[in-house]
């Protein structure tokens, strides 16, 4: 009979105490704990793993082949573009969960957030507006997860850093005496394997690694940055009226540049954190040595940095975005 290999309860790892380069690496495997998850638990010391997205892919395909429901977790500041993607590889219901409600504004209603949801014709069976952090709603969830399960198995997936942990140790927090908390942190690739946890008689919630999102702005920015763009608390939005050859500077990590238009209202939804300057773009070179996206802005459009936030334009025009050449900056219809 094959040895069964005892796995990391923070990230689902399997542990090994061979060699402290490799991943799973513990000095005591009884401990059910990598030395990864430890340092981070413990000293919040974050490491960086990256992986491929084929291997997540491929545990994707593997839920559907099963008819379990699946929570799909989204952030509400940083919407994935294409919401119907996660069916290329699951075909079971889903339960659209929208996490982070807490860091939007509460001027904008819970009912208008789903009906901009619905309005985009996804397939889902049903949409949860949650927040992991501040306990928001997850009564609520607990119920529709009741209500659409097909068998105990639930099973939980989304793109790195949308709060997949969090929400499972919330749940486990308030509705289970199971001891377990997986290790979370604002690092891409947190979770690296499948994790199993019983949350009562009648569920078991399976985590799930996150797909990392390449063109997502948290790749490629050092710890302190991160810290700054993931915001903590209610976003407060910032307005100004441009008139072409102006621009705004947010977080100097990212430039936009009025080109062409009247006058016209911007509004910056990113972590209060971030300072956003505005300046006559003629007398600055700042930020201009970074890849140029131009935009032509329909009325009432948002101006998506992947992994910042977004920028609400209320008039046509046309902007020049400076930004990371990895990092994709795309427009959509008002959410706000």
């Amino acid at each position: 009979m094959d040895e069964i290999k005892k796995t990391c309860r923070g990230c689902g790892i399997i542990l090994q105490d061979d060699n402290m380069t490799q991943e799973g690496y513990t000095t005591d495997i009884e401990n059910d704990l990598c030395q990864r998850c430890f340092r981070m638990k413990n000293y919040g010391e974050y490491q960086v793993v990256a992986k491929s997205n084929d291997e997540y892919i491929e545990i994707l395909k593997s839920i559907g082949q099963t008819k379990d429901l699946v929570l799909y977790i989204v952030d509400l500041l940083n919407l994935d573009r294409d919401l119907s993607k996660i069916r290329e590889y699951i075909p079971n219901k889903i339960l659209l969960v929208l996490n982070k409600r807490d860091v939007l504004p509460k001027s904008v209603s819970d009912e208008k957030i789903k009906e901009y949801i619905e309005s985009l014709g996804f397939n889902f069976e049903d949409i949860a507006i949650i927040s992991a952090n501040k306990n928001y709603n997850i009564d609520i969830l607990l119920n529709k997860i009741k209500k659409y399960q097909t068998s105990s198995k639930v099973y939980i997936v989304g793109n790195t850093n949308v709060g997949k942990s969090s929400l499972i140790n919330k749940l486990l927090k308030n509705y289970s005496d199971n001891p377990n908390e997986l290790t979370i942190s604002p690092l891409p690739s947190t979770t690296l394997n499948k994790i199993t946890i019983e949350l009562s008689d009648t569920i078991t919630l399976i985590d799930t690694p996150g797909l990392v999102d390449r063109e997502n702005l948290v790749n490629y920015v050092d710890n302190d940055i991160l810290k700054k763009i993931n915001p903590k608390k209610e976003i407060k939005p910032r307005t100004y009226q441009l008139r072409p050859n102006q621009c705004l500077i947010i977080g100097n990590l990212v430039r936009l540049d009025y080109i062409e238009g009247e006058k016209n209202s911007f509004t910056v939804y990113v972590s209060n954190s971030l300072k956003v300057k505005r300046m006559n773009a003629s007398k600055r070179e700042t930020l201009k040595d970074l890849n140029k996206t131009t935009i032509d802005l329909k009325y009432r459009e948002d101006i998506v940095i992947n992994g910042l936030g977004w920028v609400k334009v209320i008039q046509n025009g046309k902007v020049d975005v400076y930004l990371n050449k990895d990092v994709s900056v795309y427009t959509r219809k008002s959410l706000i």
